[in-house]
């Protein structure tokens, strides 16, 4: 999907961004796998979230956006150095770990003061940001220990009665999550 494309979403992808906007929880695809997403400020829904994938919220999760200004509010670019490094690499499949703002709420960051960001460039993840006017939780569809899902009917048999939508898609061309960098250091995390 592309900008030309904003006035012809489908009734399934309007469907699955009414439901995140109003609070729910849905699967979608991402670069390599699907994803789990929320609306990271709707707390009933990150917690639903984290119940889905057996997950403690210490671990933190991944937001992606649009763009930078969905993400501007929530964190704190570096003053120089790899401040330029990170907004060359967006939108891409590169999530930057930086300095969360003031009043981030803990249980998306796991308390540490930082979140995992990504400006991303999958046309549907980035058209439902868009839609939504939001970044988004995008966590891989899995159980906490079992391997990412790449296949909406995968999505459904282990994860569908306790989402509120599945939006069907094409993944991405990677074959692995993203690459996850350190925003202070530059260190390759993953």
């Amino acid at each position: 999907m592309s900008d030309a494309d904003d006035n012809n979403y489908s009734p399934r992808f309007e469907r699955a961004a009414r439901i995140v906007a109003a609070g729910g929880l849905i699967a979608y695809p991402t670069e390599a796998v699907y994803g789990l997403g929320c609306l990271p400020g709707e707390r009933r829904a990150v917690e639903r979230l984290l119940r889905v994938k057996r997950r403690s919220w210490r671990k933190g999760l991944i937001l992606i956006a649009a763009d930078f200004e969905q993400l501007a509010e929530l964190v704190i670019l570096p003053r120089a150095g790899l401040r330029d490094e990170i907004l060359a690499s967006w939108p891409g499949p590169v999530t930057w770990l930086l300095e969360s703002q003031r009043g981030v709420p803990a249980w998306i960051g796991g308390g540490r003061g930082t979140l995992a960001v990504r400006v991303t460039d999958h046309p549907l993840a980035r058209a439902l940001c868009l839609r939504v006017g939001a970044a988004l939780i995008s966590t891989s569809a899995n159980r906490a220990g079992r391997l990412p899902l790449k296949r909406p009917l995968h999505v459904r048999r282990e994860l569908g009665p306790e989402l509120d939508d599945i939006l069907v898609g094409p993944l991405g061309s990677l074959d692995r999550p993203t690459t996850l960098r350190d925003g202070r250091t530059g260190a390759t995390l993953r």
